[in-house]
């Protein structure tokens, strides 16, 4: 854990760490992972929109986004695997950056020359294709970032590179919705496509870790390899692809799973955004039937929706320093319930852009004081010795909340009307809190019996 100090002096330190070039690069890192997520969001169902889509097939498209729940199942071989030819001029980290990179550009130009008018299908590969390249350039951007990075500057770089996605998801979003009514989805989607070279220019000035597994893995692989090689019957090819099985693959779960509670946190990891999750993918959907442009939302739900996020995000981490972290998680979750009830305000006053406004204001701000305190809630669950590929499968455990289990959301909004729709969304989110409030209760228990 981190030692909190006051200090004049510490507080100037730490403001001159973001002046290393290293932390800096986070940032741009960061607008690469989060420009597909952009893509994926708001332009897409925007697109689909407008091609005349039926809802309940748009709320369908959010099962694109799977690979987002399953990257911890090739993490480990994007962790451990060196890429021929790549590997020697680019380092392993870095080769598996650019190779995802290069994916991205290819399946984001793909995605745009589809025609949803003319049939679903090819929206469909090209958008899951998206999808499962970034899904891995996040496994390899989170590892690379941990492991150029000094341990004091690791909170700066990630902030960095959270306000670089946020300024990527949120700001091509917006300027893809514009650029809509001005030209062709297939210009818009080039575009975006071209903005990728934002991230590989980024990888390539930064050096390859000099580091990518820990001596906690090397100490478990080479015991592991002693007791094989015991056995005769067993080569020592086999010997060595049955350690990196186990060090890969098992050992980061089985850590996992003999921690108290370890059912009830992934249960909890799926639900506390749930509620949020069901709401974002039927959003634009909804500005655009009360009468919203795609011009308009760009501006007002993202433009000038996006001070919002970033006050939520400092008062996020501020309620965490001042009440603790699940504290702070259940004051988090409460609000951003609570802050879906704004839109069944908003769909009974209809077509308003100062309600407009109000409306993503108060979203963004509490939907970003749960997104601070939730990445904090992550990261303190992952063991260093196998961060990667731990941090991969709570991460994936998240987005599963927003993919499968949100893909009926357009079938809900399609059979009742959108006050009902947005309360129920509510509703959605109050098994999570009920599931915090018990593991709050349970770490409390658990202080009090080791006292």
């Amino acid at each position: 854990m981190l030692k909190q100090n006051s200090s004049p002096a510490s507080w100037t330190k730490a403001l001159k760490v973001y002046l290393d070039p290293r932390v800096l690069s986070m940032l741009f890192l960061g607008f690469s992972s989060g420009l597909p997520f952009g893509v994926l969001a708001e332009p897409l169902t925007a697109w689909l929109s407008d091609a005349g889509v039926q809802k309940t097939e748009i709320g369908l498209f959010a099962l694109v986004s799977i690979p987002y729940s399953l990257k911890f199942l090739w993490a480990p071989i994007m962790d451990r695997v060196s890429l021929p030819i790549l590997n020697r001029i680019f380092g392993r980290r870095r080769s598996w950056v650019l190779l995802t990179q290069g994916l991205l550009f290819f399946s984001i130009i793909q995605l745009g020359m589809t025609n949803p008018s003319e049939g679903l299908w090819w929206v469909a590969v090209f958008a899951l294709l998206v999808s499962f390249a970034s899904a891995s350039q996040d496994i390899v951007i989170d590892a690379y970032r941990v492991e150029i990075l000094e341990e004091r500057k690791l909170a700066a770089g990630a902030a960095l590179a959270i306000n670089g996605w946020r300024l990527s998801s949120w700001g091509g979003a917006a300027i893809a919705l514009m650029f809509a009514d001005l030209m062709s989805w297939q210009v818009v989607f080039f575009f975006l496509s071209a903005a990728t070279g934002v991230g590989v220019l980024a990888i390539l000035l930064n050096p390859e870790p000099n580091k990518v597994i820990s001596d906690n893995i090397v100490y478990i692989e080479n015991r592991a390899r002693l007791e094989l090689k015991k056995r005769k019957y067993i080569s020592d090819q086999t010997a060595d692809l049955f350690v990196w099985v186990y060090s890969s693959v098992f050992c980061p779960f089985i850590e996992f799973i003999a921690r108290p509670n370890w059912i009830l946190i992934i249960l909890f990891i799926l639900l506390y955004k749930f509620g949020d999750a069901v709401l974002t993918v039927m959003k634009i959907p909804f500005f655009l039937e009360i009468g919203f442009s795609k011009t308009e939302i760009g501006a007002i739900a993202k433009i000038f929706g996006f001070p919002p996020v970033i006050l939520g995000a400092l008062f996020g981490g501020l309620l965490l320093a001042k009440i603790g972290m699940m504290r702070g998680l259940l004051v988090s979750g409460v609000l951003m319930a609570a802050s879906n009830l704004v839109f069944v305000f908003q769909a009974w006053v209809g077509y308003s852009q100062e309600m407009l406004a109000i409306t993503i204001s108060i979203e963004n701000f509490t939907t970003s004081m749960g997104t601070v305190a939730f990445v904090a809630y992550l990261s303190s669950l992952c063991n260093t010795a196998y961060t990667a590929t731990q941090y991969a499968l709570l991460t994936s455990f998240m987005a599963f909340s927003r993919t499968i289990m949100t893909s009926g959301s357009g079938w809900v909004a399609d059979n009742v009307n959108w006050p009902v729709f947005f309360v129920l969304t509510t509703v959605a989110a109050l098994p999570g809190l009920i599931l915090l409030i018990v593991l709050i209760k349970r770490t409390q228990a658990s202080i009090v019996k080791s006292d």
